[in-house]
């Protein structure tokens, strides 16, 4: 489909969504969050997508919410925009594709929410990153008061959220917000590394490796191990592990067909 605010494409197994409203510091609105919804679902109706790129166009990755279209907001306008970004960014972080969040500059409140539902993040060092609603009278409505403690720890994340500072990329690595940090220039070139790495794999285990993460983190481990076999013994009905083992043992690089 044709889409105004972003730009998708398409090539070697790889999808790349760039949030396109530069002159708005790529800031969420309904109609991106909308068109971002339908594009992720895009990627991952594809077989031949392995992976998935999101970044932004522009000095921003996504500078935040629009808050032009906030500011008017009604209570229950405001649930429903909260619920919209929460469905988007459970799409991200469900979707059967490994999505790496590249960073290339302002990935404030909303942006920065959007990068935790991601896989992996790698950022450029000049990128800015924080989450300061509070300086706005209100806080994170889509996920930050709870993915941000899960990935940095309760108190810096109780720290940055109460202050609303923000941090530059590298204290953002240093705490595990983001994987890495970049000089700018080689943004796109280390994150296209990156996945087209992942885009050589199976497909079938890194639909699995994301889910298995992904709900082992929130559960006991005993039960999250016993998920983890059986997720292991499913991966044995498949053609990709019989081709990844055979090419081991006849030294040869293996080609796995997603099966």
């Amino acid at each position: 489909m044709a889409f105004k605010n972003i730009i998708m494409e398409k090539k070697d197994g790889i999808g790349t969504i760039k949030i396109n409203r530069p002159q708005a510091l790529n800031a969420l609105n309904k109609d991106t969050i909308l068109e971002l919804s339908k594009a992720v679902d895009e990627l991952g109706n594809d077989d031949k997508i392995k992976v998935a790129i999101l970044t932004g166009k522009g000095k921003a990755f996504i500078a935040g919410a629009d808050i032009k279209q906030m500011s008017t907001m009604t209570p229950l306008e405001a649930k429903e925009f909260a619920e919209m970004g929460h469905g988007l960014l459970m799409k991200i972080e469900n979707s059967r594709l490994p999505f790496i969040a590249a960073i290339n500059g302002y990935a404030l409140g909303g942006g920065c929410e959007v990068l935790m539902a991601c896989d992996i993040c790698i950022a450029a060092k000049s990128a800015k990153l924080g989450q300061p609603e509070i300086n706005l009278g209100i806080h994170p409505g889509f996920g930050g008061t709870q993915r941000l403690p899960r990935l940095v720890g309760r108190m810096k994340a109780k720290e940055l959220l109460l202050t609303g500072r923000n941090i530059d990329a590298d204290e953002a690595c240093s705490i595990g917000l983001v994987n890495s940090t970049v000089e700018d220039e080689k943004l796109m070139e280390t994150v296209n590394k990156i996945a087209g790495r992942i885009s050589e794999k199976s497909k079938v285990q890194t639909d699995f490796i994301k889910s298995l993460v992904n709900k082992g983190v929130d559960i006991d481990l005993n039960s999250a191990c016993s998920l983890e076999i059986s997720y292991f013994a499913s991966g044995f009905s498949t053609n990709d592990q019989k081709e990844g083992m055979k090419a081991f043992l006849e030294k040869r690089k293996p080609v796995f067909k997603g099966k």
